[in-house]
């Protein structure tokens, strides 16, 4: 059973990793798919590369970037560079 509903992620939002090595790293929803997102940061987890994350694992935040799809590498770096959150 999902506990999150894909509603309250989307692509384009922002959002914080919960869990994991990359803990408090924001990241960008390129796309959603079931209970899963595919996360990019433009560092370590690229575009053409993207991170599958469960839903339970991000904590969404009301930042969303609309125009996703002319977003490069370092726009999305620099984004989520400027979001990266200490404080989960």
């Amino acid at each position: 059973m999902i506990l999150k509903n894909i509603i309250d992620i989307c692509p384009g939002q922002i959002v914080y990793s919960k869990a994991g090595r990359d803990k408090a790293r924001a990241y960008i929803v390129l796309s959603t798919e079931d209970e899963y997102a595919m996360l990019a940061d433009g560092e370590l987890r690229k575009r053409a590369n993207p991170k599958k994350k469960k839903f339970k694992h991000i904590q969404p935040t009301n930042a969303v970037e609309l125009d996703i799809d002319k977003l490069r590498d370092q726009d999305i770096k620099k984004i989520c560079r400027d979001r990266d959150c200490p404080c989960l």
